[in-house]
């Protein structure tokens, strides 16, 4: 019995490789298991390699395996790819109708040729082949075959009891054959019994989706983009349920104006892009910052620059968040870790605009949007909603004639009393100029330095008020290495710390999810407490790692471990680069 395995899938886009994944996880998930899983895919809507990998295991864990335990190929091009992550002993499950051929220098596996095709065919369609490898990989498992019923059922119910059926045997039609070659069930492969408990199976796109509807958000313009549009797509089939609507815009400048159109209404609004729109939206930021109204941007990174690799991880937008607009622009940057951050965040993200009326760019990149996780039931009772200096609905003191209301007004925490477009005796100026307190135009020296010092003042607010800016696992009061790293890269640090720590290091790791304002005590205490900081990112320059420098310094021991290739960190990678920076370090290593 084993207590964790790792299941890919590989094919051609478009033959249903997405759909064999998700049916395989749905079950695992609703049987108690937790899961992860990373999807590898093509920028283009038919044909290129793609795969699913999904690792499987009775305890929580955020990051995909080293290795692979079984892999099902529909075509050559997925051995020849991917089979080099099998372990010893691994199976490979490959469709017979490509006549599959093991790569040279394969170490040892188990190879099933599989009828997947011609099975599907018997059946009545080739595309049921996705099923047929579902009851072959649950042979291999000891997966009983009604495990997939309901989830069947969900798929195909509305087509008709005969549909459901059809794949149904499909399943036990894999199952069977794959049973009868291996002559039964293979214990090594068989999982610890896991404990069924109520989970939800989301990628981020979706939390971050469903905590913009909790935290009141009734309206998104966007523009469709990988690895974003899963936002705008969950919210298209919700907000109208709840009185809001989406639009799909022209262009990016089109959804971040009219989300700060609505926001300066009264409504919570936001959009969601990638690196390319938000290069788009940057003067738009600008004007957000110097009305002082609030808008959500979601950022999901991607492989840049330009179109760059639009289906590929990258976390080198990092600067063009921070620094992209021209000017001095108070902003705030939120960095979630997982799919539950992803949702609180979304709401404090509504929150942090409106109390301190400015832009707030929540960031994630590509693994966290859309890889699958699963995730504990979220918290409603924690949602809370505030609007800050949100003067609507409120009766304001009377005005005489021609005197405007002081929008502006300087405030000792860089905050100013807000209105609505229509509200009696809130009559004032808007513009993308320096203004005064009531928003006329002024170029007057010292009420532009009033002004600027008004609005950056908020920032300070920001970092005295934001919850957990740093996630902490640092038990070691004088740790031999720090691992830092933003976004997606937390579980997999998790797990090279662990083997790092029983190699005899003391290792502390720090998560930042608060990018901008830095908070620069927290890690500054942080880092006093190591030897040596290693900062694990996807990028080439070390665009975190020059936070770190800029803000806290100790450039001295600070040391980058980057990675913008396309794919993930591996635990096995960051295992490796660490014990390669630290084996030379000015301390003795306690080996066990």
């Amino acid at each position: 019995m084993i207590s964790q395995l790792s299941w890919k899938v590989g094919g051609q886009q478009g033959e249903g490789i997405e759909s064999t994944g998700e049916i395989f996880s749905m079950a695992m998930n609703r049987m108690g298991y937790h899961l992860y899983s990373y999807r590898h895919f093509s920028s283009r809507i038919k044909g290129g390699h793609t795969n699913n990998k999904i690792r499987v295991s009775t305890t929580p864990m955020r990051a995909i395996s080293d290795d692979l335990d079984i892999l099902v190929a529909f075509d050559q091009e997925t051995i020849d790819f991917n089979a080099h992550e099998l372990r010893e002993g691994g199976i490979i499950i490959a469709d017979a109708k490509f006549n599959p051929k093991l790569p040279d220098g394969l170490k040892e596996v188990r190879f099933l040729t599989v009828p997947l095709t011609e099975i599907a065919d018997e059946l009545g369609t080739s595309l049921m082949k996705n099923m047929v490898s579902i009851g072959a990989s649950s042979a291999i498992l000891g997966i009983p075959v009604e495990s997939f019923r309901p989830i069947v059922e969900d798929m195909f119910l509305r087509k008709g009891e005969k549909v459901v059926e059809k794949n149904m045997d499909a399943i036990r039609r894999g199952f069977e054959f794959v049973t009868e070659l291996t002559g039964g069930q293979l214990p090594e492969f068989q999982l610890e019994k896991a404990n069924p408990q109520k989970q939800l199976f989301l990628i981020g796109n979706d939390a971050i989706a469903l905590g913009a509807v909790a935290a009141g958000c009734r309206f998104m313009p966007a523009y469709p983009i990988t690895p974003a549009s899963e936002v705008m797509e969950y919210l298209i089939k919700k907000l109208p349920k709840f009185g809001g609507t989406v639009i799909q815009t022209e262009d990016e400048i089109a959804a971040v104006t009219m989300a700060i159109g609505a926001n300066f209404a009264g409504a919570r609004a936001l959009t969601a892009s990638a690196g390319p729109g938000l290069s788009l939206m940057m003067e738009a930021i600008g004007l957000a910052g110097i009305t002082e109204t609030p808008v959500v941007i979601v950022d999901t990174q991607r492989g840049g620059p330009s179109t760059g690799m639009p289906t590929k991880i990258e976390q080198s937008d990092v600067n063009a968040m921070i620094y992209g607009t021209h000017g001095d622009v108070p902003k705030v940057v939120i960095a979630p870790s997982t799919v539950e951050e992803c949702f609180y965040d979304t709401v404090e993200a509504f929150n942090i605009a409106e109390e301190y009326q400015l832009p707030v760019i929540l960031m994630t990149d590509l693994t966290l949007s859309l890889g699958k996780q699963t995730v504990t039931p979220f918290d409603y009772n924690q949602v809370e909603i505030r609007r800050g200096k949100l003067l609507a609905g409120q009766e304001l003191p009377e005005k005489e004639q021609n005197d405007l209301f002081k929008r502006y007004e300087v405030t000792e925490d860089g905050v100013s009393p807000r209105v609505i477009p229509g509200q009696k005796y809130g009559l004032h100026h808007v513009t993308g100029v320096e203004h005064d307190q009531t928003g006329r135009p002024s170029e007057n020296a010292a009420n532009r330095v009033q002004q600027m010092d008004k609005r950056m003042r908020k920032l300070q607010g920001v970092l005295k008020t934001f919850k957990k800016p740093v996630v902490a696992d640092a038990p070691h009061t004088d740790a031999d290495v720090l691992i830092v790293g933003i976004n997606s890269t937390i579980g997999t640090i998790q797990e090279a710390k662990v083997r790092l720590e029983n190699d005899g290091l003391k290792v502390n790791h720090a998560q930042i999810r608060l990018l901008h304002p830095f908070p620069a005590d927290e890690m500054k205490a942080l880092m006093e407490k190591a030897k040596q900081v290693v900062v694990v990112e996807h990028n080439i320059q070390g665009q975190v790692t020059n936070l770190l420098k800029q803000n806290v310094g100790g450039a001295d021991k600070i040391k980058s471990v980057l990675k913008y290739d396309g794919n993930p960190f591996l635990p096995k990678e960051i295992y490796a680069e660490v014990k390669e920076l630290t084996k030379h370090g000015n301390y003795e290593r306690v080996s066990k």
